[in-house]
């Protein structure tokens, strides 16, 4: 029994699909499969059911779940002991994330920033992704997780992933369970956005405005829950990142995958100040991203 391998079972029962656990992990879809086959082998039983839609832990599964975490966290909290005692650091780390980003647990990578350097205070931003790149160019933020490309010029900028976009519709909706749509089809309704601040936003008018669509924006808001209790209302329909879509609020909703690739597909990126000027703290922050993902 690896290490690695304890990992991919969190993911995959977390996450419930190949797609997105081989993406939190860092591994191909592939690898991952073939990983838990290994470990399934290994213990001689099964450890999760697989369906053409989802992947669902068994009981032997289920049971190992508990152990599998404790022994992750046991391994975490050792390499961050040993990190404490030999490299003594202190100071304080401004960093700012739009809310939700998917690809990266911001809580978590922080919550272990916390633990490995106790002596750095942490001065946390949420905003829009356009907001928080003028922060860092603005020297108020250090670091920034953001899903946007746009106006961040020559600052370090670091990919961490990318995603396409689907329509979140009600469940009676016309277009509901269609396996695509085109922005097109789409200009009728009345929409639920963002902020224009949010990186989601400028891509949702850039993609339906260069093809001469109009949209209605009847709800602006400033929170991916609150976008989809007004969905799940009847009150509008949205146009979100897959990981949006996702969530388990989102689950009585039907998305519906864009079929019109928006110029770029949404992408989120770690924004740093330039080394000279971020200290010591931004760059051991950004050592621990490998480790959470």
């Amino acid at each position: 029994m690896e290490f690695r391998q304890l990992e991919y079972l969190v993911a995959l029962a977390d996450e419930r699909q190949f797609t997105r656990a081989a993406e939190l992990t860092g591994v191909s879809q592939s690898g991952l499969s073939a990983a838990i086959r290994s470990l399934e082998q290994e213990l001689g039983t099964r450890l999760f059911t697989r369906t053409t839609r989802r992947v669902e832990p068994t009981q032997a599964g289920l049971a190992l779940l508990p152990y599998a975490r404790e022994m992750l966290t046991q391994a975490a909290s050792a390499r961050d002991a040993v990190v404490q005692v030999s490299r003594e650091l202190s100071g304080t780390l401004r960093v700012g994330s739009e809310q939700c980003l998917g690809v990266v647990d911001v809580p978590t990578l922080l919550e272990r920033f916390h633990r490995r350097y106790p002596l750095v205070e942490i001065a946390f931003t949420q905003a829009g992704s356009h907001e928080l790149v003028a922060g860092v160019r603005d020297g108020e933020l250090d670091v920034a997780f953001v899903a946007t490309t746009e106006h961040v010029g020559a600052l370090p900028r670091t990919e961490l992933g990318r995603e396409p976009l689907a329509a979140l519709l009600p469940p009676d909706h016309l277009l509901a369970g269609r396996s695509s749509v085109g922005p097109d089809e789409l200009a009728g309704d009345s929409f639920i956005d963002f902020h224009p601040s949010w990186a989601v936003r400028r891509l949702n008018d850039e993609a339906f405005g260069a093809l001469g669509v109009h949209r209605r924006v009847r709800f602006t808001v400033n929170d991916v829950h609150t976008l989809i209790g007004l969905v799940d209302r009847n009150l509008g329909i949205a146009v979100v990142p897959r990981h949006v879509a996702a969530k388990p609020q989102a689950a009585r909703l039907s998305a519906v995958p864009l079929r019109h690739d928006p110029g770029a597909p949404w992408v989120v990126s770690v924004v740093t100040v330039p080394w000279d000027r971020s200290g010591s703290a931004a760059p051991h922050l950004l050592e621990l991203l490998d480790e959470v993902g």
